[in-house]
């Protein structure tokens, strides 16, 4: 049974009507055995930096703003990341790249993100992944990918976004098959590469991106300079310039 189907209880038998009700019911979903173990697992043994915190340890919810223009899309939480401080990209150095891009082109009100209570907010912004618990080695299977799309496709629904960002070809792919629930994609899918503007039959728009994993960020594949021209393009998409 798809986790979207196992959770409608929560809403009286009806699937989710906002974002807030999404939220709510992603966090409580256990839908997926190795992943809730390991999420588990993570936030029991910790990391020795972070041994006097308490880890969030459940899958994590989208976040920023409701009425976002925008939406990043990218792979999954981080295991001493999202994991432990339950807010998408926050407390590790991806996050630290994304939120930095972020104030830079005004979209964000400060430069890191590091907890649920640190103040920030985003302006057009909604940032979300299509896997919502952390898996082991950063691999979803395809299992757990398929099950967690119940998820993502009705977050897309509820948002009004315009413009998506996918951080890394997962994400992208992922993006690609939730829209075509609806939308007659051009086929075959188009390869994924960095900077490409792909624009979508009903308008929309797909803004490509390197993920900003430490692998890309700190070899030099993905700078600063190049996130910033993502974010630059995603505004001026979105009306936001």
């Amino acid at each position: 049974m798809a986790a979207v189907e196992q959770q409608r209880g929560v809403f009286g038998g009806r699937p989710p009507e906002t974002l807030i009700q999404l939220n709510e019911a992603v966090v409580a979903c256990r839908a997926c055995p190795r992943l809730t173990a390991w999420r588990e697992e993570v936030a029991s043994v910790k990391r020795a930096a972070y041994m006097d915190e308490e880890y969030w340890g459940r899958p994590v919810p989208g976040f920023g703003d409701p009425n976002a223009s925008i939406c990043i899309v990218g792979l999954a939480p981080g295991a001493h990341g999202s994991n432990r401080t339950g807010r998408m990209f926050t407390g590790d150095r991806s996050g630290d790249w994304l939120f930095a891009a972020l104030h830079r082109a005004g979209l964000a009100s400060q430069p890191e993100s590091i907890g649920l209570d640190d103040g920030l907010t985003l302006d057009g912004v909604w940032i979300t992944a299509p896997v919502k618990c952390v898996p082991p080695d950063n691999k979803p299977t395809p299992g757990e990918r398929d099950t967690c799309a119940e998820w993502f496709d009705v977050e897309l629904d509820l948002l009004g976004a315009s413009v998506f960002v996918t951080l890394g070809a997962f994400g992208f792919h992922s993006l690609w098959r939730s829209l075509g629930r609806s939308l007659d994609l051009p086929r075959p899918r188009p390869q994924f590469a960095h900077g490409e503007v792909i624009a979508l039959p009903d308008g929309r728009s797909i803004v490509t991106s390197y993920h900003v994993s430490q692998q890309n960020t700190f070899t030099g594949r993905l700078t600063e300079a190049m996130l910033d021209s993502v974010f630059e393009a995603a505004k001026d998409l979105a009306g936001l310039t």
